[in-house]
């Protein structure tokens, strides 16, 4: 039996303490309360003039009893890699808060304490570098606390969204048709959540507003105020795929004169509208169509580039143009919005802004850029042209 040698208990009094100031001298880390960080749609890419993109929200809700301000924001690859760095005013241009109707009247980088806010995100990159999970961080500082109250939060991976993107037939035919959307515009399509049924969501996520114009890039004849001067008006509107009519309303009256518009309930912001069931637990809607003009009913089966309604003026709208989108419900509003590309169009050009759509001619496309374009989404405020029959 091994028998232990006789120590001092002073031995062993020293030996605690030496454990008791190791354990002191890391210092513990500062644990706070600040910011959760949620993505609810998983981005899934679409082509969009050669380049893959990724548009998607962060959703931010500050949990600290005290204001915080945002002062940067990265997306990052799997191999934590930097896609997207914002700062200061980039943060300011792509941050919205719901419910705020004039949302130059806050702050936007701040989060007063229970305040929700969202960053609304787009990412281009080549088809080939697309990532396959993405995780997002952001840098803070507590309101008037100073420097010495500076963070960081970071959520989980996010997997990108891999289903593929359905590629859709023309909606309209011939041209030129301008394609409306910007991501950056506050009260645009891209930017709207509806809190319908209990659950916010961005059903016109990818909407494109379509408006025909001539080759001066104007959009009416004679009188601007004459809906039935504008081109694009009463035009045919053609089923994007062989799908099934789930929805349908051509109840709805449409005034003469575009300054006789106004303003709708909610239920009816769409105006005369279909639905198609296109597969795939997508479904294609178009809105704003002329009265009298829908030909399909529920349940009957159509086939791609069959005329289905005519273009027109109800509901809300500043003028006679097609709205689109595709989206993961039946459902106008309570419902995601998801991405789709059109099988073929021509690319004309497009307008940097449109403070001059309807009296000048568009910007030509850049000669980099080819003019057929194939199973892409046209970009923002692009002039394009369909298929003369549709298909």
């Amino acid at each position: 039996m091994y028998v232990w040698p006789r120590m001092c208990p002073a031995f062993f009094a020293c030996a605690l303490l030496t454990l008791l100031i190791s354990a002191t001298s890391v210092a513990a880390p500062v644990v706070r309360s600040s910011l959760d960080l949620r993505v609810p749609v998983a981005p899934a890419p679409v082509a969009v003039a050669g380049q893959a993109q990724l548009i998607y929200e962060l959703h931010l809700t500050n949990y600290a009893d005290k204001p915080v301000v945002i002062l940067a924001a990265q997306v990052l690859n799997e191999r934590g890699a930097s896609l997207l760095d914002l700062r200061g005013t980039e943060i300011e241009q792509r941050i919205g808060h719901p419910g705020v109707t004039d949302d130059a009247a806050v702050q936007r980088r701040m989060l007063p304490a229970g305040m929700h806010a969202v960053l609304y995100l787009e990412l281009s990159m080549d088809a080939v570098s697309v990532p396959h999970t993405l995780q997002h961080r952001l840098q803070y500082a507590f309101d008037g606390d100073g420097a010495s109250q500076l963070g960081m939060v970071e959520d989980s991976p996010l997997r990108v969204d891999r289903t593929p993107t359905p590629v859709l037939s023309a909606p309209l035919r011939g041209g030129p048709w301008v394609a409306i959307h910007d991501p950056t515009w506050t009260r645009g399509h891209r930017r709207v959540l509806y809190a319908i049924n209990g659950v916010a969501r961005i059903p016109g996520r990818y909407a494109i507003d379509f408006v025909k114009l001539d080759v001066q890039g104007r959009s009416t004849r004679g009188d601007a105020d004459q809906v039935v001067n504008w081109l694009g008006y009463a035009e045919d509107v053609l089923a994007v795929a062989d799908a099934v009519v789930v929805a349908a309303r051509d109840d709805m009256t449409e005034v003469k004169n575009v300054s006789a518009h106004t303003k709708h309930a909610l239920g009816d912001a769409t105006g005369n509208f279909i639905a198609l069931d296109i597969g795939a637990g997508r479904f294609a809607f178009y809105e704003h169509l002329k009265p009298g003009s829908v030909r399909v009913r529920v349940g009957q089966r159509v086939q791609s580039g069959e005329v289905i309604a005519a273009l027109g003026f109800t509901g809300d709208s500043t003028g006679p143009h097609l709205h689109f989108h595709v989206a993961d419900r039946n459902a106008p509003l309570a419902a995601e919005g998801q991405p789709y590309a059109f099988a073929g169009f021509e690319l004309l050009g497009g307008f940097a802004t449109l403070d001059k759509l309807g009296s000048s001619r568009w910007q030509p496309r850049a000669e980099a850029i080819a003019t057929q374009r194939h199973a892409e989404r046209p970009g923002a405020n692009v002039v394009l042209k369909f298929p003369a029959r549709g298909d």
